[in-house]
């Protein structure tokens, strides 16, 4: 796949989760709490998920690649996915879908410079550079500006 079509379906990602945190927050606000809109939207991602696996995985692990896993990389992406995700349904009716998202990003942003940087949890490693750190400049200012009243 080209670039500009693997920045397309990025840009779409960004699009899909932004609509999936506001249609989850109203659950959420339904439900009277964030945590069972976030069991419910685990419980039916886990449901999708196993459908386009039996419909599109040709090949699974063996039990020596399974055995080769370091166990915590089997719950701590659960772990901090519940958390992150709970906490964009708590903060969503109270900041605004703008507000949460733009500060999510910046929390993204930010943190991913920094572990690309450093190539942490085993990724390649992305220097900062002068044209990074501008960019996140000019992505901060932006925020800044999305969320002055």
């Amino acid at each position: 796949m080209n670039q500009f079509f693997i920045s397309f379906l990025a840009f779409v990602a960004g699009v899909l989760l932004t609509i999936q945190g506001g249609l989850n927050t109203q659950l959420g606000m339904l439900l009277k709490h964030p945590l069972l809109a976030t069991v419910t939207a685990f419980f039916f991602s886990l449901c999708f998920a196993l459908l386009l696996v039996l419909a599109g995985v040709k090949s699974y692990p063996s039990g020596e690649q399974i055995r080769a896993i370091p166990i915590y990389l089997w719950f701590a992406g659960g772990l901090f996915s519940v958390l992150g995700v709970s906490l964009y349904y708590y903060t969503i009716p109270k900041l605004g879908v703008s507000t949460m998202i733009s500060l999510g990003l910046c929390g993204q942003l930010f943190f991913s410079v920094l572990a690309g940087h450093f190539g942490w949890f085993g990724l390649p490693v992305e220097p900062l550079t002068l044209k990074r750190a501008m960019g996140i400049l000019a992505m901060g200012s932006g925020i800044l500006l999305i969320n002055l009243k």
